[in-house]
């Protein structure tokens, strides 16, 4: 591949990355319309319709010939069993905070979520940064300790949600597979269970109510909720295989933001003076990081121009 095309795409992945962040900032929107469905309810449905829809654009575009190409790499298919439950933990925490009133602390958790994306693309795929990266780095790190100190008990939600997508991450990271293919295969692993636990909540006094129960405006945000959920992951798969997971983090700064703002002004969540001083030192690190990406793409792409 020439620098060029090497360029081209990885500007690609940038701004795919970057979009991505941002739709995963406003689904909070989304899911708060389901609140009056059961968290556990949601989760099994939102795996069951983006598998359904994954898998039928697939074998609609390619038949099974993806399945095979997973399938000869030794290790593809044990690595997405795990990055399947690291998904699954992360969408469970996720949705129940939401709907439990902690749409704060789910931004804080994607605060630190990039932290643990730099830390690991640092010490276990061994990428290096440069001094101005660093600095970025350092005043995200600063915003993260004081929101987690003026919290004034342990993140958990926060912590939890970092992890688990912070480890999701690295693992599709490990694995050369198509996005759209590893995101099959993943969702074919969960779509079982989820399935058995959502026939098995509607029956009498389980608390389901698809059919019937919870009325058309539901079940169909329900099957909505499969595109709301394929679709950034799928721009996210895209994104990781062609940028750095430093850059990958930072970027995620992109979501929690627009989760906190919603959080403030939409779901009127508490935002005092010290919480806004930790903003500020986050977003000021993702300036520096973003601006110094710019600076380096120029740079580099000054020879092709030549």
């Amino acid at each position: 591949m020439s620098p060029a095309s090497t360029l081209q795409d990885q500007r690609r992945g940038f701004a795919v990355t970057a979009a991505t962040f941002v739709l995963w900032g406003l689904v909070p929107l989304f899911w708060h319309q389901l609140r009056a469905v059961p968290s556990m309810q949601v989760i099994a449905h939102r795996i069951i319709w983006s598998t359904v829809l994954v898998t039928a654009v697939l074998l609609l575009s390619n038949g099974v010939r993806w399945w095979k190409a997973i399938a000869r790499q030794p290790r593809a298919l044990p690595t997405l069993a795990l990055s399947s439950m690291a998904i699954a933990f992360n969408w469970g925490l996720y949705i129940w905070a939401i709907n439990a009133g902690h749409v704060i602390d789910t931004s804080l958790g994607y605060f630190i979520n990039p932290l643990v994306s730099v830390l690991l693309g640092v010490l276990v795929l061994k990428e290096r940064l440069r001094r101005v990266q660093w600095l970025a780095v350092a005043c995200a790190g600063v915003g993260v300790a004081w929101l987690t100190w003026h919290a004034g008990a342990p993140p958990w939600i926060a912590l939890g949600l970092a992890g688990s997508f912070g480890l999701y991450g690295l693992l599709r990271k490990l694995v050369s597979v198509d996005s759209v293919g590893g995101l099959a295969v993943e969702s074919l692993y969960l779509f079982l269970p989820a399935l058995g636990f959502a026939l098995w909540s509607e029956q009498p006094g389980h608390g389901g109510g698809f059919f019937g129960g919870w009325g058309w405006r539901n079940d169909l945000l329900l099957v909505l909720g499969g595109a709301v959920t394929a679709l950034p992951l799928i721009g996210f798969a895209y994104g990781v295989k062609r940028i750095a997971l430093s850059t990958v983090g930072v970027l995620q700064y992109i979501a929690p933001s627009i989760g906190l703002v919603l959080g403030v002004f939409f779901f009127n969540e508490p935002f005092d003076g010290g919480r806004a001083l930790g903003f500020v030192a986050i977003w000021t690190g993702l300036a520096i990081f973003i601006a110094d990406s710019l600076w380096s793409a120029r740079r580099r792409a000054s020879p092709v121009r030549r």
